[in-house]
Parts: structure tokens; sequence; C-alpha cells
């Protein structure tokens, strides 16, 4: 690769969703596992 090729990064706008992604992601597992919880104390 030569220094003058442009760099190898995604546009702003995608990086942006996938870090909303990955934020969603990691709520939804941990409402999951309290909901799991919850559920087995029941």
């Amino acid at each position: 690769m030569l220094w003058s090729d442009p760099e190898d990064r995604p546009p702003k706008e995608l990086r942006d969703v996938q870090a909303m992604l990955r934020r969603a992601g990691l709520v939804l597992a941990a409402a999951v596992i309290l909901v799991m919880a919850v559920a087995g104390l029941r």
C-alpha cells in the first residue's frame, strides 16, 4: 500500500450508525439478562 492511497475508513455517517448499533446491542443484551434474572426470581 502506498502512502498516497486514500484512507480505508468508512464515511462518518456509517461509523456513527455502527456505534449506535453497538450501543443498542449492549442495551438489548443487558435488558435480556435483567428480564431473565427477574423471571428466575419468581
